[in-house]
């Protein structure tokens, strides 16, 4: 194993041996890592990690590709990724919507590590639910409107 490899697997244990975390499993598949941590807003969030030669990627999928309402679930998507630091909201190659982070091997360590994972659990909390109305409301519809 490398250097990173080390780290990660070192961290992804430490995450799953402590009661207070929210990650419940972690397995290696087909050379990357899947860390599943459970979520308020649905029921649990698998984080997959990939070792780099020079850095280590993770990614989280947060909704498949939007049936309705696209234009305003990516803007939604761009305004949230203005705050977000060490991840982003991106679309994978079947236009599914992920966040995803990349550390340099330079940074990686046990605690730049945990806070890109809190900042994907963050970002799944406070936008799943509005990116999945939008995403699956019938625009047909016409929404209430104020008095």
């Amino acid at each position: 194993m490398t250097d990173l490899s080390d780290t990660l697997v070192q961290t992804i244990s430490s995450w799953v041996a402590d009661p207070q975390s929210d990650v419940e499993y972690s397995e290696e598949v087909e050379g990357r890592w899947a860390v599943r941590m459970r979520q308020t807003v649905r029921s649990a969030t698998t984080v997959w990690w990939t070792v780099g030669d020079r850095s280590i990627i993770a990614e989280a999928y947060v909704l498949p590709a939007p049936p309705a309402n696209q234009a305003e679930v990516y803007r939604l998507c761009l305004l949230r990724n203005h705050r977000l630091w060490r991840c982003h909201f991106a679309l994978d190659r079947e236009g599914a919507v992920v966040l995803t982070g990349r550390l340099a091997a330079s940074e990686v360590n046990a605690e730049s590590l945990d806070l890109l994972l809190g900042e994907i659990y963050e970002a799944i909390e406070l936008s799943f639910r509005p990116l999945a109305m939008m995403a699956f409301s019938d625009p047909r519809k016409e929404r209430p409107r104020k008095a």
